[in-house]
């Protein structure tokens, strides 16, 4: 072989060396094209979730759910906050304010208040006003840090730490409220009626949420008793059946239910507790992406079956709808009071792998009767006076005074019938062998 052809195959070696040498460089000083951050896989995480269980899957044609996963990923994610607000941004189109996500405190908390019956924070019973979304003092629980700093109800929170409760939502404040034992908070508010603020430090405790209440009324001529639920938790049902059985000790006649501001919690719980007064009866049908499903019947034992009424108002949502709902339709209780809320929708919670939590909508109920009440509510038997009660259950309640009259003319009504019943039988045993009629005796006798 000549010298020159060597020499060019020489330096032809070299350059094809040299070109893969450079070559293999740049690839190390590359991540692969597929490799996704941890903030882009928890955005992936949560449209995946989402897309094995949300109930209406025909919306994701009409929002380009897909389209959507890509434009989320492809965002500058260099924090868990800008993956929250990926995430925020994938749901937003969908328009359910109640498939969303839930940050690590938010969740914490939520999951900490389903599953027991106390938590760390300060009593405030919180709940957003449906005009203007400005969130309001509902009630103050028994014995907590707000009842100690005497917060009237109908007070509007304008600040907690220097955030808008408006402006975050009521989940956010409801969390931020919480905490450790002996650390404070400080709010702002402005009492009904007021057109000054005021702010108060509030120190955290350990809160009893109490969400089963009872006690016992005694009438002129009748002796009820009284049960409120104030949310669906893991423990309700079983301190339900614990209250009903003190009542029955105690000889009540009839139970006032009340549900009023009671916005939900554990589906299941809900259930459970329509089993205490429903006997072999539908309680719900559920609707999720497969469709229809057969109504979920209660068990055949109860806890209660004397007369019934229930007590309901704006602030009557989810569970305890389809408690009222299941109560009504049966004939099992009248419903005294306002329309409910009208969320006719079913959640789950699912953790994500950094600590959050995704609330997917995964169903939509309907009543026994076939109703579906989302937006709408269930329309109470008998409306009640406005205005409504500040406080549920206290002395100055006029709505639980209301419900005690309707009570006692069920029972009157009961009695008369009954008496009615058995004069009616006293008669036909009277025809049968009337009492002037002579005994006629043979020999045989």
């Amino acid at each position: 072989m000549h010298t020159t052809v060597k020499t060019w195959q020489n330096v032809l070696r070299v350059i094809i060396s040299s070109f893969l040498s450079l070559y293999l460089v740049f690839l190390v000083g590359l991540e692969p094209l597929n490799a996704l951050s941890d903030g882009q896989e928890l955005v992936l995480e949560s449209w995946n979730i989402v897309n094995e269980a949300y109930f209406e899957p025909d919306k994701f044609d009409e929002i380009q759910w897909k389209k959507l996963r890509q434009q989320a990923i492809q965002k500058t994610i260099l924090s868990s906050e800008d993956a929250y607000d990926a995430i925020e941004g994938m749901l937003l189109p969908l328009a359910d304010p109640y498939t969303k996500l839930l940050k690590p405190d938010a969740y914490q908390a939520m999951k900490a208040s389903n599953l027991g019956s106390e938590i760390n924070g300060v009593g405030l019973q919180l709940g957003a006003r449906k005009e203007d979304g400005e969130i309001v003092v509902i009630s103050c629980i028994n014995g907590s840090p707000a009842e100690d700093a005497n917060i009237s109800s109908g007070s509007v929170l304008i600040r907690v730490n220097g955030d808008s409760p408006k402006k975050i939502g009521l989940e956010a404040t409801a969390s931020m409220l919480r905490g450790e034992n002996g650390s404070k908070v400080i709010i702002e508010i402005q009492a009904p009626g007021e057109t000054t603020t005021e702010e108060v430090a509030l120190e955290r405790r350990s809160v009893d949420l109490r969400p089963v209440r009872t006690k016992r009324i005694r009438t002129d001529n009748h002796t009820l008793g009284y049960l409120r639920i104030t949310q669906f938790s893991e423990v309700v049902p079983r301190q339900v059946e614990e209250a009903l059985e003190e009542l029955s000790e105690k000889e009540v006649e009839g139970i006032i239910l009340d549900l009023r501001n009671n916005s939900g919690g554990l589906v299941s719980s809900g259930l459970a507790v329509a089993n205490a007064f429903l006997s072999e009866s539908p309680i719900v049908e559920t609707k999720n992406r497969e469709g229809i499903t057969d109504p979920i019947p209660s068990n055949k034992e109860t806890f209660f079956d004397g007369p019934l009424v229930t007590l309901v108002n704006k602030g009557t949502a989810s569970a305890s709808e389809i408690l009222a709902g299941a109560l009504q339709d049966n004939g099992r209780s009248q419903l005294l009071g306002d329309r409910t809320f009208g969320k006719g929708l079913i959640q789950t919670l699912t953790n994500l792998s950094d600590g959050s939590g995704l609330s997917v909508t995964v169903a939509s109920y309907l009543t026994p009767s076939g109703r579906n009440i989302q937006n709408t509510g269930l329309e109470p038997d008998r409306y009640l006076d406005l205005p409504e009660p500040e406080i549920p259950g206290d002395n100055e309640d006029r709505w639980l005074q209301d419900s005690e009259l309707f009570m006692e003319a069920i029972l009157d009504l009961q009695n008369k019938e009954l008496s009615s019943i058995h004069v009616s039988e006293e008669a036909q045993v009277e025809q049968q062998n009337p009492i002037n009629e002579p005994i006629i005796k043979t020999k045989d006798d």
